[in-house]
C-alpha cells in the first residue's frame, strides 16, 4: 500500500481497472462478438449430432457464459475479463469495482444478447419473437455505438465496459 496515491486506500480500486475507461473501437466489439457467435454456432452443430434437442440451449449457455468460461476453466490470466472474440481483438472487460468477470457476471452483462438470440431462434414458432430478438438485439448495438463509454444495457446493468485490453 505504500505506492497509492492519496485518494486510494488499501480496499480501493486502482482507478485504471474501474470504469468508465476509454470506449472500446466498435468495428472490433462487433467482430469479436460475431467470433464469439461462430463459436455457439459450431458448439451448437455438435451438440445438434449427439444431443438435438438441447443445441439451442448448448448455444445459449456458451453466449451467457463466455466473458468468464475460459478464465474459470484455465485460471490463466490471459484469459481474465475475455471471450475468446475479445481475447483475439485485444478487449477485455472491466467492471466499475475492478471485480473480475465471473461466471455470474458473465451471465448477467449478457442475458439481454441470449434472450435476444433464443427469441430469434423461435422465428418457426413466432415470427414475432423472432422480431423481438431481433429489436434486443439492435438496441444493444445502438447502446454500444452511441454511448459515450460504449455500456450496452447488459454493461449498464452489470456495471461494465468493454475497453481496449491492459497491456502490462
Amino acid at each position: 500500500c505504500s505506492k497509492l496515491s492519496a485518494k486510494e486506500t488499501c480496499c480501493s480500486p486502482r482507478e485504471d481497472l474501474t470504469v468508465p475507461r476509454e470506449k472500446a473501437d466498435v468495428f472490433r466489439r462487433i467482430l469479436a462478438y460475431v467470433i464469439d457467435a461462430v463459436i455457439a454456432a459450431i458448439l451448437a452443430v455438435i451438440t445438434a449430432v449427439l444431443l438435438p434437442p438441447l443445441a439451442p440451449l448448448a448455444s445459449a449457455l456458451y453466449l451467457l457464459f463466455k466473458d468468464g468460461l475460459m478464465f474459470a476453466i484455465t485460471k490463466q490470466d490471459a484469459w481474465k475479463n475475455k471471450s475468446p472474440g475479445k481475447r483475439l481483438l485485444n478487449l477485455e472487460i472491466v467492471s466499475d469495482t475492478g471485480a473480475t468477470i465471473d461466471l455470474f457476471l458473465s451471465a448477467k452483462r449478457n442475458l439481454p444478447l441470449v434472450i435476444g438470440a433464443l427469441l430469434e431462434l423461435t422465428f418457426l414458432a413466432s415470427f414475432i419473437t423472432a422480431i423481438a430478438g431481433t429489436v434486443i438485439g439492435l438496441v444493444e448495438l445502438y447502446f454500444v455505438i452511441t454511448d459515450r463509454y460504449g455500456r450496452r444495457l447488459g454493461d449498464q446493468w452489470a456495471h461494465t465496459q468493454v475497453t481496449p485490453a491492459r497491456t502490462l
